[in-house]
């Protein structure tokens, strides 16, 4: 080999090794706790967003069997304000998302009760409302109900996701080998909502998503790990998710099930239940310069 030739296959071996660091970095820091949440009457805590009408606040539900309440976290996970739906129960109240509604220019709260241990209910319920400010009524009375059906049947699920591009949203499903993602497309005006299965991810246990407010980033978790996805360019979010993962450093929660971005775009945040006798910490995962 003449050293010509030498010194081409040493740059592409360089530059193979270079695009494969890429590949591989992380673009998000471990996490760290930033505060406990130490509210006894949330002790399952299954969803969490970040709020648009409280900056730097966050909303928090409980899981299956605990009254319809939502909590108002600060970002150090102390419980602020907590609001009472008026009429409904927590089924299964699995994750919560914000997202555009009815009005214009205003942000409504997606509170998913989507979760089906058993995989016996026909219809899963999606509660629509105004997001409320920390200063307001604690009950909430005007809200909508969306009756879900899924397309294909019958299927346990915990991470509903709102794209703020398309203003659909997705629902995961969790127990399968190969988990599904499901659509259901703006505007929600039918009595009964179809969710299409529209694609598969080779993920299972999904219990927890998040969507960047503007659209460009997905986080989906497990219990054991953290998926995240970013768009070079204009794909809808179903291409998107048809990409290979990013898979983040994370350390397992008890039970951790929450996961919401940052609005400010810094990172992205955590929380798991209460378990073992240990209180659930909220981490920040801070975006890497």
């Amino acid at each position: 080999m003449t050293f010509k030739y030498l010194s081409h296959f040493l740059f592409l071996i360089v530059l193979a090794g270079c695009n494969s660091s890429l590949k591989n970095e992380k673009p998000f820091e471990k996490g760290k706790a930033v505060g406990t949440n130490k509210n006894p009457k949330l002790e399952e805590a299954s969803g969490l967003v970040g709020s648009a009408r409280n900056p730097g606040y966050f909303w928090t539900h409980n899981d299956s069997g605990n009254p319809a309440e939502l909590f108002l976290l600060d970002s150090t996970a102390v419980t602020r304000q907590v609001f009472t739906f008026s009429g409904i129960t927590n089924r299964d109240w699995e994750d919560i998302t914000l997202g555009p509604g009815s009005e214009e220019n205003v942000n409504y709260l997606y509170i998913g009760d989507i979760g089906d241990n058993l995989s016996r209910y026909p219809l899963k319920y999606i509660y629509r409302t105004k997001e409320p400010s920390i200063d307001q009524t604690e009950v909430i009375r005007d809200f909508d109900t969306l009756i879900v059906k899924l397309s294909d049947g019958v299927r346990d699920s915990e991470a509903l996701l709102s794209d703020p591009v398309s203003k659909n949203l997705y629902l995961i499903s969790k127990r399968e080998k190969n988990v599904s993602i499901y659509e259901i497309l703006h505007p929600f005006t039918a009595d009964t909502l179809i969710a299409n299965k529209v694609s598969e991810l080779p993920l299972t246990n999904i219990n927890g998503g998040d969507i960047s407010i503007d659209g460009k980033e997905v986080l989906l978790k497990d219990y054991e790990h953290i998926y995240y996805w970013k768009k070079t360019g204009d794909e809808s979010i179903i291409d998107l998710l048809k990409k290979p993962a990013i898979e983040l450093p994370y350390d397992p929660e008890p039970q951790g099930e929450a996961i919401a971005w940052a609005r400010d775009g810094s990172g992205f945040y955590t929380l798991g239940e209460n378990a073992k006798g240990e209180r659930a910490k909220l981490f920040f995962y801070k975006r890497k310069q």
